[in-house]
């Protein structure tokens, strides 16, 4: 995990909440929803198991999409819209 800023916040009582040490101490914890994820965002499988680390998911998504091409958009020329939108 990136290391982050220090995150302490003062509550309306004057009680002071560090909300990086929360976030650390519930990393396992399996978030709430259908996705199947805990709070660090690994993939869970049956029992709450580990089935692909976070790493694995954010490092496959950021290859970008070789497939994806805009060959049918078309491009205008400034000179060649209509100003009152009629075209």
């Amino acid at each position: 995990m990136a290391k982050l800023p220090q995150q302490t916040y003062r509550t309306a009582k004057g009680a002071q909440i560090d909300m990086l040490k929360i976030i650390n101490q519930n990393e396992m914890t399996i978030a709430v929803g259908n996705m199947g994820v805990n709070a660090r965002g690994d993939k869970l499988g049956p029992g709450g198991k580990v089935v692909r680390k976070r790493e694995e998911i954010v490092g496959n998504s950021a290859i970008p999409n070789q497939t994806a091409s805009v060959s049918n958009a078309t491009v205008k020329k400034l000179e060649d819209m209509d100003p009152e939108g009629n075209e």
